[in-house]
């Protein structure tokens, strides 16, 4: 078998482990390899990570693993790997720096890199730090080979080939001149918009506040504005958006909504809310948590230029036939494994160091 095989069969095993998690709820079974060995561990490891960040509740991780479940099967990742020409290669050592906004974020890339024959080291954010070396520590016991092929680091990264880092637009003017002598990618903060004409249906627009709410807003994929035409009723919007109402029930949530509307009304800055979720007319993408903006748009031409020379702002276009790029209401947060970051292709990247 080539390492792509072996690759496969144990992140296929590992997705058949992960999907005990779920949103339904958690449950041994029986046939799941080293279960009497990691069970019980991963399990803690889920209430450490929700105690450790008030962010990650219970239902947002079992959500990330429900996506990853869905994702880690011999015929996903075969289809997905197929598509590339992936050489027996002499081992390179790829960091990844890895953000913290929702839990598992740097799972992709570290798929990747294994797929691709290299090494990988990784540095987590200290807010997504339990969850990955568990189930590293289990890839390790499905497959021996992948020992001394993962490390972890806190320190300084030291001795790498390549790197792949995620974070803000400051840090990320930082990994570009720390990184200048080696292959890289570097991502900065991206979000993600709607395009909406008005004739949305309910089930649309509900499914709309999935890729509006999940993870509280907090990843590149949550759509965090969306564009309307200048005769837009908000009065469907904001009854699809009620069934997310016990949202505000989160303290974290609710701190936040209390000081950003505290922020606009002291601004005398006009803006709608239902008593969970602002929305205020705003040019920028990036909108803080609790809030929405919106902008308006004159004809679908113009806003798709405005969008085109928007591009390196923006992760992904939620809409409903306005690009063949779009992505259908309520699936910005459940990526597909060709589904790469800022639509740079990982894989080709990791082939080519």
């Amino acid at each position: 078998m080539s390492n792509k095989d072996h690759i496969t069969e144990a992140f296929a095993q590992l997705g058949h482990f992960i999907s005990q998690f779920s949103s339904k709820g958690i449950e041994k079974k029986e046939n799941v390899l080293h279960n009497d060995l990691f069970f019980d561990g991963f399990k803690h490891q889920i209430k450490l990570a929700k105690e450790h960040n008030g962010w990650f509740t219970q239902e947002n991780i079992l959500f990330a693993l429900d996506g990853w479940r869905s994702q880690l099967s011999e015929k996903h990742i075969k289809d997905w790997l197929n598509a590339y020409t992936i050489a027996e290669v002499q081992p390179k050592t790829v960091a990844i720096i890895m953000a913290g906004n929702i839990p598992l974020v740097g799972f992709h890339d570290f798929l990747c890199v294994l797929a691709t024959g290299h090494d990988v080291l990784v540095k987590q954010s200290s807010n997504d730090k339990h969850l990955l070396p568990f189930l590293a520590k289990y890839l390790e016991h499905v497959l021996p080979d992948l020992k001394g092929k993962i490390k972890f680091t806190e320190d300084k990264l030291e001795q790498f080939d390549a790197v792949i880092a995620t974070g803000s637009n400051n840090t990320a003017r930082y990994f570009e001149f720390y990184f200048k002598n080696k292959p890289s990618i570097i991502r900065k903060s991206r979000n993600s918009a709607a395009v909406l004409t008005g004739n949305e249906t309910k089930e649309q627009l509900e499914a709309l506040s999935e890729d509006i709410f999940r993870y509280y807003g907090l990843g590149c994929r949550n759509v965090s504005k969306f564009f309307i035409p200048k005769d837009y009723n908000f009065d469907a919007f904001f009854a699809a958006m009620y069934k997310w109402n016990p949202i505000i029930n989160d303290s974290k949530y609710a701190n936040n909504y209390d000081y950003n509307k505290a922020v606009y009304i002291m601004s005398e800055f006009d803006m709608l809310e239902n008593g969970f979720l602002m929305i205020k007319e705003d040019p920028s993408y990036s909108s803080p948590i609790a809030t929405v903006f919106y902008e308006y748009y004159d004809s679908t031409e113009s806003l798709k230029q405005k969008i085109d020379s928007d591009q390196d702002l923006i992760q992904c276009i939620v809409a409903n036939g306005f690009s063949d790029t779009e992505i259908p209401f309520g699936k910005t947060q459940k990526p597909e494994l060709s589904d790469y970051a800022d639509n740079v292709d990982t894989i080709a990247f990791l082939l080519a160091i």
